[in-house]
């Protein structure tokens, strides 16, 4: 599985720029995550760049999303690995995170809208000028990114980072891709 044949897939299957921006900023960070904990960027990379494929396949069903997601990912060569990552990162199946893998799709899916958002409220909305301080600021403010949820934001501490430097890593893994964001 190449990232270009995943690409070409999300393309195919998915209209909503702004949820493929998404999938490109998740693939970003879990890439960062992976060279800060020793892992397979590889893969790390291809499983957050293809978790959320299925959103607009499933019509936002949320029984459904990440059960067709991962059948996608395995029919593109995925491991099982990746696959579980998929599943579990949607609450609604109950299935619990073991993995780093898991644990680390989990938290860094909803990272990216809280970085999104907070880039948005800026003059110039742009990633370039946004520092980790003003994010963390965000994150303490419960209504503004609403959808971006904190719990799961902060359970970065299961794969052994606080916090500030999880978001300080989301965000240097994003303004990376800044362009192709369009951020």
């Amino acid at each position: 599985m190449t990232a270009d044949e995943v690409l070409a897939s999300i393309r195919a299957n998915v209209e909503n720029e702004n949820l493929i921006k998404h999938m490109l900023a998740t693939e970003a960070i879990m890439r960062a995550l992976a060279r800060r904990l020793g892992q397979d960027e590889q893969e790390w990379g291809l499983t957050g760049l293809i978790h959320d494929i299925d959103v607009e396949l499933t019509e936002g069903d949320m029984s459904a999303h990440s059960k067709l997601g991962a059948d996608i990912a395995r029919e593109l060569g995925a491991s099982e690995s990746m696959a579980h990552a998929i599943l579990c990162h949607n609450e609604a199946h109950g299935i619990p995170c073991e993995t780093l893998l898991d644990k680390a799709l989990f938290c860094a899916d909803p990272l990216t809208g809280l970085i999104v958002a907070a880039a948005l409220v800026r003059p110039d909305k742009k990633l370039a000028g946004l520092d980790a301080n003003s994010v963390m600021k965000r994150f303490g403010e419960k209504r503004f990114a609403a959808g971006a949820n904190r719990e799961q934001i902060a359970k970065c501490n299961e794969i052994g980072l606080e916090l500030e430097d999880f978001i300080a890593l989301g965000l240097e893994a994003m303004q990376g891709i800044a362009q192709e964001l369009g951020l």
